[in-house]
């Protein structure tokens, strides 16, 4: 037997036959095989032939799958993935696999002191190769610690912030119900996992999901928990990881739906080129109307970096989908630009509160989530459709600094949560003008219907500011709009839609 021989009948009688046994596929061979070893063979065309496996019995049905269709979640669906992210956390299933783990490769219970104490070592060791510049950052996850440690510290809030990247992308219609996702850089599976979890709250959605990784305890890692979450008639297929580095010109499928770097580019010792041509080079195998999802640390300097790379690789001929918008229809040409999205809290594992139990607790709870993030395409759709129309009355940000102290309209896109406080609200706004840092200012007391819009804002959306007072913050070399009583904020090209 060959396995061509059985490749060739699987595509001739798929041809043939809406639905079929896999066992007939036997009698299309010259020697005795079992139904099992005919399903090893096809087993990893299934997908790309457009067909899907059913069980039955010992024996699989065989069926043509229908065309992917545009996901639409459903009012229950909706409500499912609400009640999730009103407390978020890591299901009690997942965190017990993890700690189950823990104990596994330590051979001591998860929450034995030696083994909390290595871990927070491992936390720190991590923490202080994050901060440090050039040569001397490395980070790696070589050791069986690193990965140990980033599992008890790292992953609870990404795991929860992939899953809001996820919740995003469906409710803007741009998830079908059947999808191919690749992880790159996986890890030890952070984003599967949380496509399992999202997907386990929703009742039709197909995902298939392969994964890319360097270092080998990651790849441990990731077949003792991902396989095991997602279980064995779950909607998500979980496809083996491929041992690889993205710089290397890796092995992948092409047709990609979902392609994702979450948390990785800043991680990689290489020149910043060679990371635009290697972005450049897996977004080759996306399908034409595919999303690549990046994601960042929100700190200064990972996410001006992020937005660097985001510009080059427009350069290079992607479009970008959000979270800038091109209200003037231009793309954006600032060299500094640092923005982030904000969620709430997390609520911290059973591990992660074993390890902050000590004098320095603060050291080892990590709850919030604050990222940075860019969704890219081949083509020109964009979440904001809003453009400035002719002859509006608005000021380009890039102008401001010659108009400090003078009150006037303005349209520019949130793109900060709530930076100040309860007293005074400010946001990071930018209409995609070369401009230097621009924020919008409103004092608690100045709070009123009329400019409440800045507060209800959501990261992205594009907003009219009309009556505000420029002001020049020379010591952060940036503008500040003052939004007042006398001020109007409002959703932008609002009243055309009433219309």
């Amino acid at each position: 037997m060959s396995d061509r021989e059985i490749v060739s009948a699987l595509k001739y009688v798929s041809r043939m036959k809406p639905s079929f046994m896999l066992s007939e596929l036997r009698d299309y061979t010259k020697d005795e095989v079992s139904t099992a070893d005919v399903y090893r063979i096809v087993e990893p065309l299934l997908d790309e032939t457009g067909l899907r496996a059913v069980p039955e019995g010992e024996d699989y049905r065989i069926e043509r799958l229908p065309k992917p269709a545009p996901l639409a979640l459903g009012k229950e669906e909706l409500e499912r993935v609400q009640t999730f992210f009103k407390a978020p956390r890591v299901p009690r299933k997942l965190e017990r696999l993890i700690e189950n783990y823990v104990e596994r490769k330590t051979h001591r219970q998860y929450d034995d002191p030696a083994v909390l104490e290595k871990l927070r070592q491992a936390v720190q060791a991590q923490k202080t190769q994050y901060w440090k510049e050039g040569k001397a950052r490395k980070i790696d996850y070589s050791s069986g610690y690193s990965v140990l440690g980033y599992l008890a510290y790292q992953f609870p809030v990404y795991f929860v912030q992939f899953q809001h990247v996820l919740h995003d992308l469906a409710t803007d219609g741009l998830l079908k119900d059947r999808i191919k996702v690749l992880d790159i850089g996986t890890g030890p599976g952070t984003v599967p996992l949380a496509i399992v979890d999202y997907y386990n709250r929703l009742d039709r959605a197909e995902a298939t999901v392969y994964s890319l990784e360097k270092y080998d305890e990651n790849i441990e890692a990731y077949l003792t928990l991902v396989p095991e979450y997602a279980g064995q008639k779950g909607r998500v297929r979980i496809e083996k990881p491929v041992k690889a580095d993205l710089m290397e010109k890796p092995p992948v499928p092409d047709g990609i739906d979902l392609m994702v770097f979450s948390n990785v580019l800043n991680e990689i010792d290489a020149p910043f080129d060679a990371k635009v041509d290697a972005v450049v080079e897996l977004a080759s195998h996306l399908a034409p109307d595919g999303n690549i999802v990046i994601i960042e640390p929100a700190d200064k300097e990972n996410s001006t970096r992020m937005r660097r790379l985001v510009r080059r690789l427009l350069d290079k001929g992607l479009g970008i989908y959000s979270p800038c918008a091109f209200i003037w229809c231009d793309k954006c040409k600032a060299d500094m630009c640092w923005s982030f999205e904000e969620k709430d809290d997390i609520q911290p594992t059973g591990l992660m509160k074993k390890l902050a139990d000590t004098e320095e607790s603060y050291k080892y709870l990590n709850t919030d989530i604050k990222f940075s993030y860019a969704i890219l395409r081949k083509d020109t759709l964009t979440r904001e459709k809003y453009r400035v129309p002719r002859r509006a009355s608005y000021m380009r940000l890039a102008m401001l600094k010659k108009h400090v102290e003078k009150r006037l309209n303005v349209v520019a896109a949130v793109m900060s949560g709530d930076l100040g406080d309860k007293k005074d609200h400010v946001f990071k706004i930018c209409d995609g003008t070369p401009a230097g840092p621009t924020y919008a200012m409103l004092a608690q007391y100045n709070v009123k219907p009329d400019n409440e819009a800045l507060l209800k804002a959501k990261y992205g959306d594009v907003l009219e500011f009309e009556n505000v007072l420029v002001r020049y913050n020379k010591e952060n070399d940036s503008i500040n709009l003052l939004v007042s009583k006398g001020s109007i904020v409002s959703p932008a090209g609002a009243e055309e839609n009433e219309e």
